[in-house]
């Protein structure tokens, strides 16, 4: 992206790769690594030797986890003591209750009336107190911050926060382990935490690395934000990618200015593209992923990436689906191929 925002007070403490390098060996109690497949059709269709980063493969089934566990892991035992809370738009929150349940202390998970009912279900059984409180994730967040005053909780930031940013890097460098000379890397973008990271650590090591952002095209705050040299507030909208949906905040302190250094581009894709991935992904590699895991390669399907060289990693971010949304979604496209 053009204009670039030039360090200042704000940014200090920005993750850099040694921060990367401590959340892998932190995380390695918690956080295994997942797989990096080539996909045979995806590279048949597009000329290009197509890799895809296996996060659903955790064991909540979400890139989450790796933030979410640096930064528990990080707090003092006093701090984990108390407890920790959250606001999300479901993976994070799954993420976090996780770790707490595997550290045997309290969470606390608020979530907007959006997020699906696949998602709370996971939430529940993981034993997080959930809380519903809005229609975005901007207003849980409120009720999170207040609720957190009140009872002495560490508040797990789902995207603007170093350890988080740091921990999601950990995929960059598993990507490089595997496929050390890649050329393009797709990257699901919402609030900027996992592009932030998994960037930087890619071009610590080859600044060449081309880094193309994906969102969808209804409440895509970021890439309206970086449009307008700021952070903005937008209402959001019904969209396959609910993942992808959130604010960045207004205050934002380190993804804002991460994903305007270290991204090249950055794509809307359309609800279809996402649907016909969704699909595409269980017909040819016979997984379930939710919307926002998909839509890197429904960009590759639908051409959106230009020249996007030899050798091209897209991540795959989560399977937290409602079955019954995923079938209606994708019912259209089956046989297609």
């Amino acid at each position: 992206m053009s204009n670039k925002v030039e360090n200042n007070e704000k940014n200090a403490g920005i993750p850099n790769i040694i921060d990367v390098w401590s959340a892998r060996e932190r995380n390695s109690q918690i956080v295994r690594k997942t797989p990096l497949i080539h996909s045979f059709k995806v590279s048949e269709q597009i000329g290009s030797n197509v890799f895809l980063k296996m996060e659903n493969l955790h064991e909540i089934g979400a890139f989450k986890i790796r933030g979410a566990a640096n930064k528990i892991l990080s707090l003092t035992v006093e701090q984990q003591k108390r407890g920790v809370a959250t606001y999300s738009t479901g993976n994070h929150g799954i993420a976090v209750s996780y770790v707490a349940r595997q550290l045997n202390i309290p969470a606390c998970v608020f979530i907007s009336e959006r997020v699906p009912e696949a998602k709370v279900n996971v939430l529940r059984r993981l034993g997080a107190v959930v809380e519903i409180n809005g229609s975005s994730q901007d207003e849980a967040g409120k009720h999170c911050y207040k609720e957190a005053e009140e009872k002495g909780y560490t508040v797990v930031e789902p995207f603007d926060d170093p350890h988080v940013i740091a921990g999601q890097g950990t995929i960059g460098l598993e990507i490089l382990e595997d496929v050390s000379d890649i050329d393009t890397v797709i990257i699901p973008l919402s609030g900027g935490g996992l592009l932030s990271g998994v960037a930087m650590a890619l071009k610590s090591k080859n600044p060449s690395i081309r880094v193309v952002g994906v969102s969808m095209e209804k409440g895509a705050v970021m890439y309206h934000s970086l449009k307008a040299g700021k952070p903005v507030v937008m209402e959001e909208g019904d969209t396959l990618a609910d993942s992808l949906l959130g604010g960045i905040g207004v205050n934002n302190q380190y993804t804002f200015s991460m994903v305007q250094k270290y991204m090249d581009e950055v794509i809307l894709i359309p609800e279809e593209n996402i649907a016909r991935a969704m699909a595409y992904i269980l017909e040819n590699h016979r997984m379930i992923v939710e919307g926002a895991a998909a839509i890197g390669v429904g960009a590759l399907l639908g051409e959106k990436i230009k020249n996007p060289g030899k050798k091209v990693a897209a991540v795959v971010t989560g399977n937290n689906v409602n079955l019954s949304s995923f079938m209606e979604a994708t019912k259209k496209y089956w046989c297609k191929e």
